[in-house]
């Protein structure tokens, strides 16, 4: 349905949507409320990245419940990033909301992007071997750019915290959201990279669906 009209409400935003991204979905809405109740304590002009964007709901939600922060969208996609552009107009976040075409799986542009102080991450988490045995309302319609996260799922997970980790600020944080699951590995991943300050978040149906790193200053 969201295909068809074009667009979706995410966290009381309006959204645009085409098949090149993924709608969004009220897991992902924890997310988002993880990382706005984190950023409201954030001094003005901190920076957020919305890494893994897609449509660029999580950054814009984000920019538009926390006026003190700026937001980068990034995903590698230039087609999420041709909606993403088009959602900062839509709700009118483009004084505050800039976007880029960066690949997660590669290490950060500094020179591009600069430092953060949360780097907010709904990435493909999906394994592969699962996908064929997705809802066929998502495996024949959704981008599986957006899904496939590798043979465990967790691909995306160990190279944006290995890789992405030089660009968080050290009294930063990530946020991701994650599978089934895969809570503890991701935590796990934290851990591996010297973020041991971390915090899990249930979903409406009680799964841990959100995980926070950060390192222990």
């Amino acid at each position: 349905m969201a295909y068809i009209i074009g667009s979706w409400e995410f966290y009381g935003i309006p959204i645009n949507v085409t098949r090149e991204v993924l709608i969004p979905r009220t897991d992902t809405e924890i997310l988002a409320g993880q990382a706005i109740a984190m950023a409201k304590w954030l001094p003005a002009g901190s920076r957020v990245l919305d890494l893994c964007c897609g449509s660029g709901c999580v950054g814009l939600a984000i920019a538009k419940n926390i006026p003190q922060v700026r937001v980068v969208l990034g995903d590698v996609s230039a087609e999420a990033m041709k909606i993403s552009r088009a959602n900062v107009v839509l709700n009118k976040l483009t004084g505050r909301v800039s976007c880029a075409v960066v690949d997660a799986k590669r290490s950060p542009p500094y020179s591009l992007l600069g430092e953060f102080d949360l780097i907010v991450s709904n990435p493909p988490y999906i394994p592969t071997g699962d996908i064929a045995w997705l809802d066929e309302t998502v495996r024949n319609f959704e981008p599986i750019l957006a899904l496939d996260g590798g043979p465990d799922g967790l691909d995306f997970f160990r190279v944006i915290v290995a890789e992405w980790k030089k660009i968080l600020k050290p009294d930063g944080a990530f946020l991701f959201e994650c599978g089934v699951d895969q809570a503890t590995d991701v935590a796990d991943t934290f851990i591996l990279n010297n973020l041991t300050k971390i915090v899990k978040c249930k979903d409406t149906q009680g799964i841990d669906r959100v995980v926070v790193g950060q390192f222990d200053n």
